[in-house]
C-alpha cells in the first residue's frame, strides 16, 4: 500500500506532483557527465524534501503540532514505502533528516524515488477535511521542482568554474 501523500521521481525523471521533467529541466553541461547528473538529481530531490518538510512557524506549510506527521517521512529508493496506518501516540516527534540524505544518497538516474508520508492523517492535512482547507505542503514544494533543478545546476556550474580558476 502506498503513503496518503507524497511525492516520487520515477523512471524517467518525472516528478509526479509537478509532473516535471528532470532531463528538459537541465542543460548539456549537466548532461556530460553521469557524475554531474546524479549530483544535481540527488540535490534537488533532497531540496525538494527540505521545502515539504518546512515547518509553518519557518515560512513553510508543514504544520507542527507534536511532530509526528513531519516524522513519519519515509524516502524510498526503487520500492514502496510502508503504508499509511501509523496513528498519532500524542507524544513529541523529532524529524531525522539524516535518515532523508542516506537514502536519498542511494539514488540514481533510472531509479524510482517515493518520498512519502505514514501518519494516517496525512491526506487530511495535505488536501483537507470536514471543512478545513488543506495545507497542500508536498504539491507546493514539487511545484518548485523546475525551479529547484536550475538553481542546483547553476550552483554546480559555479563550483567547478571556481575550482577551474
Amino acid at each position: 500500500m502506498a503513503p496518503t501523500t507524497g511525492v516520487h521521481v520515477s523512471r524517467n525523471n518525472r516528478l509526479s506532483r509537478g509532473q516535471a521533467r528532470f532531463s528538459g529541466q537541465i542543460d548539456e553541461w549537466v548532461l556530460a557527465t553521469e557524475k554531474r547528473l546524479t549530483a544535481v538529481l540527488r540535490e534537488s530531490t533532497r531540496r525538494v524534501i527540505e521545502v515539504m518538510q518546512t515547518p509553518v512557524n519557518e515560512g513553510g506549510n508543514m504544520p507542527i503540532d507534536t511532530g509526528f506527521l513531519r516524522a513519519s517521512l519515509v524516502v524510498v529508493v526503487n520500492g514502496d514505502p510502508p503504508p499509511a496506518r501509523r496513528i498519532s501516540d500524542g507524544q513529541k516527534h523529532m524529524y531525522n533528516a539524516s535518515a532523508i540524505v542516506l537514502e536519498i544518497a542511494k539514488f540514481n538516474a533510472g531509479d524510482r524515488l517515493v518520498a512519502g508520508y505514514t501518519a494516517d492523517y496525512a491526506r487530511h492535512v495535505e488536501y483537507g477535511t470536514n471543512g478545513h482547507a488543506g495545507r497542500a505542503f508536498t504539491r507546493l514544494a514539487s511545484q518548485q521542482w523546475g525551479r529547484i533543478v536550475q538553481e542546483v545546476t547553476a550552483e554546480a556550474k559555479a563550483r567547478v568554474a571556481a575550482r577551474s580558476r
